[in-house]
């Protein structure tokens, strides 16, 4: 799987495009903008762009209108078709995020249910009930996600309902060549929707990728043959920053260990999960680390660890943005990219990780670890990556069976000697490549 090998790029689309909050359906071609943009991805060296929701929709994408059309606030559909196509020619895959647990109040079937009440055809694709009422005082209640009822829950066991949702997706495949989606809340989402949205999308398109957003519990409740490829890592991404700012690497390496180590009873071992520092949705990682110099550091342990590598536009050269002030507060504008010691950092990363085999596929072995230090080794076949990571402002030496005295470090393709002991020096990560 294609996804395997990559390192993905997320971008908010209506925050990045500078579109406005409400849907003012006044047509405007901000998603070209995303083709300027080209360049600045091709010198991050990242492979496939993740775009939070692009369809027609109320206000913040997740509540959709039209799910065959792009966002007025963005464009037509034309542009975004030449957006793909733009993306496509520099071998960059792209990601829809797939909204398909709820509608917005603006989608055209609920519309039609407020309106003819029990003489709407759409009555059941929601969970209705005429003797009640809403907020809106529309005559009806209806279910929706977790209490918000501008998000109108669907009724996914409606074999209607599946089908205009997986024939949306058809014309996204067939005129777009998306490569895969990321499912929202697909915690929620109806099993067996899961399973028909799998199998359906490996006709569609060989090795079309499913991602489903998963906050906690088990992921292979939903990382399995039928239902999707990957799960978004929470437990991995709490625990780095957490890790970090409590001066204690034990709590990342026990939660690695327990999701891929070498136990039997790890659980996701041979998985690839969909790991981050920050995304839309938390607080980012330059405004939450306590101390400035961890950043870096915590980049080398998303991409020295298990799963699939995500980077979220703007954090590459450390943009901040806390939760706390909102969600606009996480989703800003951009108007050109910016590039500075960071960026070379990521940058370097994302190379050494896509030319590992070690990085993307090996196993996870704790090697040395201590509140400030750790040193952890993938392994696959014949390819070995020790990642090595010193939290401290001060010098560490590591002692540990390296079965090899010399290596290369994948990140700045220096030597390093580490036949007396690895001397790591404060605040610094290697991938080493032993020789």
């Amino acid at each position: 799987m294609w996804a395997f090998e990559d390192v993905f790029y997320q971008i908010y689309t209506l925050g990045f495009c500078n579109a406005p909050f409400e849907n003012d359906s006044v047509l405007e071609h901000r998603i070209l903008k995303v083709i300027d943009y080209i360049p600045h991805l091709k010198r991050l060296g990242v492979k496939c762009v993740l775009f939070n929701p692009v369809f027609e929709s109320d206000t913040h994408g997740y509540n959709t209108r039209d799910y065959r059309r792009l966002d007025t606030r963005l464009g037509t559909n034309e542009d975004f078709k030449r957006v793909c196509d733009a993306l496509h020619a520099e071998g960059i895959k792209i990601v829809l995020d797939g909204v398909f647990n709820h509608c917005g109040r603006g989608f055209f079937g609920f519309k039609d249910v407020c309106e003819k009440k029990w003489e709407s055809e759409y009555k059941d694709w929601f969970y209705i009930n005429f003797d009640g009422n809403d907020v809106w005082n529309d005559g009806l209640w209806y279910e929706g996600w977790e209490g918000n009822y501008d998000l109108v829950k669907f009724n996914l066991a409606n074999y209607r309902v599946a089908d205009y949702l997986i024939d949306s997706v058809r014309m996204w495949v067939n005129e777009f060549g998306i490569d895969g989606l990321r499912l929202d809340v697909a915690y929620c989402i109806n099993p067996d929707f899961l399973k028909r949205l799998r199998w359906e999308t490996s006709q569609m398109k060989e090795d079309f990728f499913l991602m489903g957003e998963m906050i906690h519990g088990d992921y292979n409740r939903l990382v399995n043959d039928e239902m999707c490829h990957s799960a978004t890592n929470y437990e991995c991404y709490k625990g780095m920053y957490s890790a970090f700012n409590s001066m204690n690497l034990f709590e990342i390496v026990h939660s690695l260990l327990r999701q891929f180590g070498p136990e039997q009873w790890t659980l996701y071992k041979g998985k690839h999960l969909l790991s981050f520092v920050d995304n839309h949705d938390v607080t980012r990682i330059a405004s939450i680390l306590n101390n400035p110099a961890h950043i870096s550091l915590v980049y080398g342990m998303l991409f020295g660890m298990p799963g699939i590598p995500t980077v979220y536009y703007g954090s590459e050269w450390g943009m901040k943005g806390n939760k706390s002030d909102g969600d606009p507060a996480l989703r800003p504008a951009i108007e050109s990219p910016e590039w500075n010691e960071l960026t070379d950092t990521v940058a370097m990363m994302i190379r050494a990780r896509q030319n590992s085999k070690a990085l993307n596929y090996g196993d996870f072995r704790s090697l040395v670890l201590t509140n400030r230090q750790c040193v952890f080794e993938r392994n696959c076949d014949d390819s070995r990556v020790m990642v090595a990571i010193n939290a401290d402002e001060n010098p560490y030496t590591a002692h540990f069976d390296a079965r090899a005295g010399r290596a290369h470090d994948l990140i700045t393709g220096k030597e390093i000697d580490f036949g007396g002991g690895l001397d790591i020096p404060g605040y610094t990560v290697y991938f080493l490549e032993p020789f």
